[in-house]
């Protein structure tokens, strides 16, 4: 693949498999649900960009596009997922495992063909990541998940232990009998909003990694409900 070629690579691979201009296959990409295709038809495809070129933006300040021909630029390809991590958060100016540099990093290799979705260097197993926007201050939000007794009423069959908090901007768990980590991390979105981002690591395999992801959508899908609620009330 050519030097600083990736995305467009990315484009012209889904125009083949749809038969779709280049205008329309870019946007689906763009809108992050495209999906690598699974060679197992029962286990649900996975997409390959961690989240929609909008998203990233408004985190980091880049889109797909012009993150992608920046590494391309590195020739990240030929790096480790801790050295393009490293390059990544030295570029925004934050640490290697804070989530938009991960995000960036994971999202680039599997663009590259260079792991599997959900599979990451130097952890064992597999990780997914979950984000939700809740139109409330970011201190509520993090007492709301770390309380143990408000966190009982969203999350009733959670098993997380506390390793280390730091409020209100992270926390980091152990998940029933410690073979799996749950980290935590809290954004102030303005003063009426806030998101929160939940990394499981450490999981079995890909099909452990999808039924995670959805169990984690859907708690904090009652988080946010309920923290929406009583705020509106």
């Amino acid at each position: 693949m050519t030097r600083q070629r990736t995305f467009k690579h990315l484009v012209r691979t889904r125009m083949a498999k749809t038969g779709e201009s280049y205008t329309a296959a870019r946007a689906i990409l763009l809108s992050g649900v495209e999906t690598e295709a699974e060679a197992d038809e029962s286990t649900p495809a996975r997409p390959i960009l961690v989240t929609s070129d909008a998203t990233i933006r408004e985190r980091t300040g880049r889109g797909w596009e012009e993150w992608f021909d920046l590494l391309d630029g590195w020739k990240a390809d030929e790096l480790s997922h801790k050295e393009i991590a490293r390059r990544v958060a030295d570029e925004l100016g934050i640490e290697p495992l804070v989530w938009e540099a991960q995000a960036v990093t994971y999202s680039y290799e599997r663009s590259r063909g260079l792991r599997e979705v959900g599979q990451r260097s130097g952890i064992a197993g597999f990780t997914v990541t979950v984000t939700r926007t809740v139109a409330v201050p970011v201190a509520d939000l993090y007492r709301a998940f770390v309380d143990e007794t408000r966190r009982g009423s969203w999350l009733p069959d959670g098993q997380l232990t506390e390793r280390t908090a730091t409020e209100p901007r992270s926390a980091r768990y152990d998940w029933a009998d410690g073979t799996t980590r749950v980290n935590v991390t809290f954004a102030a979105k303005g003063g009426a909003k806030s998101t929160v981002v939940v990394e499981h690591s450490r999981l079995a395999d890909g099909p452990d990694a999808d039924k995670t992801k959805s169990y984690w959508g859907e708690r904090l899908d009652t988080l946010r409900s309920q923290l929406e609620s009583a705020s509106s009330g």
